[in-house]
């Protein structure tokens, strides 16, 4: 499986599996997913300024876009945060069932954006859900833990909400449920794959232990459109 696409791993997703979850720009040369499904958006060609232009008149003078990969954002942009992050293969990953795990789908959402905003895993949002397999642990009928899929390049399937409640934490369901979501992913056909934060030091430990390497070093930058659009 090639891993080209993860150089631009939301083109590929937007352009192929999830293009019903995308809007494009007026020269298709930008696109975004839907506002309730991920902040993030997507550059045909990151090199040429026509692809930022397209961005900038898709989002509109002045918003808020998130990016990713080794970008150098134009003249008239502004860098609002930059978030240094990893990018790890699971070609080698070993995966494995978690009998234990349920499917999650919208009627979870008010207690998955619960624990999202105890545990901060990263952007989950009303929809989030629907971009692929989800899986939690309940434990007295309580949301305790989750992970689930949101890119998907063509051939990939990204591992993202890798969340645990801090009160049940140390018991090994992370590595449970990214097992479990990864064995979904390949039995699909698709390879799994991880974002994280460069100084995440603990879930890099955890994914390396369980067969993750690690591919390249892009940035998550939250960016801010030219005031006027270009």
């Amino acid at each position: 499986m090639s891993a080209e696409v993860l150089d631009n791993p939301v083109w590929s997703a937007l352009t192929g599996p999830h293009r019903g979850f995308a809007e494009h720009g007026p020269a298709g040369l930008a696109a975004r997913y839907t506002g309730d499904t991920s902040p993030f958006a997507a550059l045909a060609d990151p090199r040429d300024p026509r692809a930022w232009a397209d961005l900038a008149a898709l989002a509109g003078p002045g918003e808020g876009v998130w990016v990713t990969g080794l970008l150098t954002p134009p003249p008239g942009w502004e860098t609002v945060m930059t978030v240094p992050g990893v990018q790890l293969d699971g070609r080698t990953v070993r995966v494995g069932a978690a009998p234990e795990a349920v499917a999650l789908g919208p009627g979870d959402v008010p207690e998955m954006l619960e624990l999202v905003a105890l545990t901060r895993p990263g952007p989950f949002l009303d929809r989030t859900v629907e971009l692929g397999t989800y899986l939690g642990i309940r434990q007295e009928g309580r949301l305790v833990a989750m992970a689930g899929e949101r890119m998907r390049p063509e051939g990939w399937s990204e591992i993202s909400a890798v969340c645990t409640h801090p009160e049940h934490r140390g018991r090994g369901l992370a590595d449970r449920l990214i097992r479990a979501v990864a064995e979904a992913v390949r039995e699909r056909g698709d390879v799994p794959f991880l974002h994280a934060a460069a100084d995440n030091t603990g879930a890099l430990r955890l994914y390396a232990s369980m067969g993750f390497t690690l591919r390249r070093n892009p940035d998550f930058l939250g960016l801010r459109t030219p005031a006027k659009e270009a």
